[in-house]
Parts: structure tokens; sequence; C-alpha cells
């Protein structure tokens, strides 16, 4: 009774070519409505007889948006490049996809920063690929046999607030009904129910999942009779938003920084030491944003970095991490 399925290969171009997916989606395009795939990045022109066969979605995640990291993990191979990985929902869009797929896995770096690159990437496809409809995911790396633990961690109230931050900053295609979007999160104690009190009033949803083999439980079961009529969920949302949402959602501004926010109680700072001061610089990612928010004349200023010298140029490249040493020295001409 299913009618949506997602094909997975690995992305190795001997095994997994354009021709052999678009064969796998031709002789199951009669069984499914519909077919997405999440395979390695391909070009438009190599998606475009995908589609032709019948796909209609792609997945790619982009696994972490910080630069330094995914240059870490990936050492060798096509999936080096990131900025081919990053423009792939683009160019499935080019070729014909009208469902896009995209996520970070969360645990390689801080789930904040990687939240706000996410966001960010969504703003970005709205606007270019406003036909699509655009899904995310956000997995979690999980501890795993040999010793492996991830380098961050999300626990579930985090991941619920991310959620939240997301519906938030972007409510539009939602088709879920009314009493699915106000439920509550969790009920697991008082401070979760607090929680979902405000994520209630926020419109806010948790992750549902719908099975469509439900509607026609005689295919399943191989019992003949007529088809069970099920109300579909509405197309259009015409419930009366609370001025507690309006006041969120109404202002740009405002929803781009929801995001950002996430909750300040919650966000973990980053400490550094600035010409031997230890100072917050959750504000800052760069030397170069540091120095703008200091407000310093960048033309009569040097900077040392862990004790290192930097140059201008470097400035902007070179991120900031948790308990680095920044210097800032007043170039002073005198006679």
């Amino acid at each position: 009774g299913f009618r949506q399925i997602l094909l997975v290969a690995g992305e190795h171009p001997k095994f997994v070519s354009c021709g052999y997916l678009a064969e796998c989606v031709r002789a199951l395009a009669l069984d499914f409505s519909s077919i997405s795939i999440e395979v390695g990045p391909m070009d438009t022109e190599d998606y475009a007889p995908i589609v032709k066969a019948g796909a209609e979605g792609i997945v790619v995640y982009q696994e972490t948006y910080n630069r330094g990291v995914y240059a870490e993990m990936h050492t060798a191979g096509p999936k080096r490049d990131f900025n081919y990985r990053i423009d792939c929902a683009e160019r499935g869009y080019a070729a014909g996809f009208r469902r896009l797929g995209i996520g970070a896995l969360i645990g390689l770096t801080r789930w904040q920063d990687e939240a706000v690159a996410l966001a960010a990437q969504l703003e970005h496809l709205f606007k270019r690929c406003w036909q699509a409809q655009i899904t995310v995911s956000v997995p979690r790396l999980r501890p795993a046999a040999g010793g492996f633990r991830p380098l961050f961690t999300m626990n579930d109230r985090e991941l619920v607030q991310l959620i939240c931050a997301l519906r938030i900053t972007f409510p539009q295609h939602t088709r879920a009904r009314a009493a699915a979007r106000c439920a509550r999160l969790d009920r697991s104690n008082d401070d979760e129910r607090r929680q979902s009190y405000r994520a209630r009033r926020l419109h806010t949803t948790r992750p549902r999942t719908f099975a469509s083999h439900r509607a026609w439980p005689h295919r399943r079961a191989g019992i003949p009779g007529r088809r069970r009529r099920t109300r579909h969920r509405p197309i259009r949302d015409q419930r009366r938003t609370f001025p507690r949402r309006n006041r969120c959602c109404a202002s740009p501004s405002r929803t781009r920084t929801s995001l950002e926010r996430l909750g300040s109680g919650s966000l973990p700072r980053m400490k550094i030491a600035v010409n031997g001061e230890s100072v917050d610089a959750r504000g800052a990612k760069t030397i170069a944003e540091l120095i703008e928010c200091y407000k310093l004349p960048p033309q009569s200023i040097l900077v040392e970095h862990n004790g290192v010298a930097l140059h201008r140029q470097e400035w902007a490249k070179r991120p900031l991490a948790e308990g680095d040493r920044i210097e800032f020295i007043r170039v002073v001409a005198g006679g």
C-alpha cells in the first residue's frame, strides 16, 4: 500500500550511473506514484533522464556547512568538493525535480551554527526554486561500534527546539491538520509541558509520518472490498492566527533572527581571551567580525591569533574557536 518510495544508493559512478538509476525508476514508476532518489551529486544533464523516467524528488544532505570540518571528513574523491555538493539541489531543480530534500548531519560541529547555515540555504532555495516542495532533515550522529563518538551532541529537547525554530521561520508549505499542528511536543515532565504550551501558541508541530496504506487496509491484508474513504488533509489552513504568532512572523527581520536566537538561555557561550581578558565571542565567527565588534580601525592594528601574527587578508578566513587567544596591537607613530 505504500505509494512513495526513496531509492538510496552509494556514490561510486562505476556501479551507480544515471542510466542505471533511470532504468530502476522506469521499472518502478508503474507501481509507485512518487519516486525520489538519494544518490551522489550529479550534473543537470545526468539528472534529466532520471526525471524523464518518472522520478520527482531528490535528497542530498550537505552533512556539515563548516568548510573546514567538511574538508577534514572528505579527504579525497568527488565528494570532497563542498560547492559542488551544496549546489546539487539547484541542479536537480533545473533538471526538473519538484521535491528537494536537504539537511545537516548534527554532530560534526555545533548544532546552532549548522541550524543557521541550514536556514540560510533554505531561504535561498525558496527564492531560487520557488516551484519546488522543499523538505528538511536533521539526523543526529550517534555513538557507534569501534569507539566512535560524535564531536558534538544534541539532546532531544534541543532537537525539538530546532524544529520549532524552523517552523516559525519557514511557516509556508504546510498541510497539517489544526489538531496536529497544535499538539503537544512532549508530555514527559512539567518543564517539557511548559515548552509544548509555548510551541502550541506558536503553531509549531512535531515530526509526523503519514502511512498511506492506512487508507486502504484491504490492499495490505489482501482482502477484497471497496476502498474506505478517508478525509484528505486540507490544502489551506483558514484558522485565525494567534497575536503572538503575528508578532513573531509578521516582520522578516524577526523571523530571520528567530533561528539565530534559538533560545538564548540554552545557547552555549564561546569564551576567548582578548588581550588577556576573557570575553564572550558568541556574536563573532571570524577575526574580521571580532574586529568589527570592537570597532577597531583595521589600518592601524596588528593581530595575533594564538601567538601567530596574521596578515590582514587572513582576518576574514580565520575562524574563532573556544579558548582562542587574540592580541590586538595598536600601531602608533612617534618621534
